[in-house]
């Protein structure tokens, strides 16, 4: 197999919710870069909650706008098991950020799942330190205060 992976494109999924991107997720993304030769951002989503399409498709278009010109990043949205949208996309990684020892610690029983569910093999990049507080529920918090939230975003 490993032979086979040396052939083909290095495919990685970074999946999250990203309500909202941030700059942390682009950073994560940047540095990934390097490593593989397409990043597909997945933007799952929760069959057991509503789904506001609006938020959804602006999220999308977001998200692509911040990489027109960067043609190795797709974006897409998926409603199925991670690994299993990663497997539709031909991708052998699975990329994620890690910030805190409980952000390392759900994403090794989920990369052990994972393996072990498909071969999906995932890699994990550690948060700078100047973006290891920044998340996406807290710059939501933050909005609903009326707080300017434009340094936790990426700019476009």
């Amino acid at each position: 197999m490993e032979q086979n992976l040396q052939q083909q494109p290095r495919i990685a999924v970074f999946s999250g919710s990203f309500n909202p991107y941030t700059i942390g997720h682009a950073r994560i993304v940047e540095r990934a870069l390097p490593l593989f030769d397409r990043i597909i951002i997945a933007i799952g989503i929760n069959r057991n909650k509503p789904v506001d399409k609006e938020s959804l498709a602006a999220r999308v278009e977001a998200i692509r706008s911040y990489y027109t010109n960067e043609s190795r990043v797709e974006v897409a949205t998926y409603d199925n098991l991670t690994v299993d949208f990663a497997r539709s996309v031909n991708a052998h990684w699975l990329l994620k950020g890690v910030r805190t020892m409980a952000d390392f610690e759900y994403e090794r029983q989920m990369a052990d799942i994972n393996r072990k569910l498909s071969g999906v093999e995932t890699v994990l990049l550690y948060s700078e330190e100047e973006y290891a507080s920044v998340s996406s529920s807290m710059v939501r918090e933050l909005e609903s205060f009326g707080c300017d939230v434009t340094p936790y975003l990426p700019k476009r």
